[in-house]
């Protein structure tokens, strides 16, 4: 069975099942997008760059053999150091109602598997109606 189940019209802002179909992927390529030219801008300044290198270093080095909870201060560390916004992205309708129609087909694979009943949701169709 192929891996992307239900391909989107926009693959970088999608929602698809993965392979196993046990659990669902959210795909945000603009977040990361932001996050890198975010990181870029504080780079051409000379101290905030020595303290992302700081903070990117501190974070290599834990990557190696993390402890509970050290990765995400040293991610916040260097989101801090870097001074990114927060991880969002803004939808337009159109993108909105695709992302509810890829979820909605998601969903309805996902809960073929659950053993526990799962309170019916609403198709598209049904909500129109309401």
């Amino acid at each position: 069975m192929p891996a992307d189940l239900n391909p989107s019209t926009k693959p970088g802002l999608s929602v698809r099942l993965r392979s196993d179909w046990l659990k669902a992927v959210l795909r945000v390529d603009l977040i990361r997008h932001h996050t890198l030219i975010g990181l870029v801008q504080h780079w051409g300044e000379t101290d905030a760059r020595e303290d992302v290198i700081t903070q990117l270093d501190a974070l290599a080095e834990a990557v190696a053999s993390p402890r509970e909870g050290e990765l995400d201060a040293l991610t916040e560390a260097v989101e801090d150091a870097a001074a990114l916004d927060t991880a969002e992205a803004e939808l337009s309708l159109s993108d909105a109602l695709r992302l509810r129609g890829e979820l909605d087909a998601v969903i309805g694979l996902l809960s073929r598997f659950n053993p526990q009943q799962i309170p019916s949701v609403a198709s598209l169709t049904e909500r129109r109606t309401a």
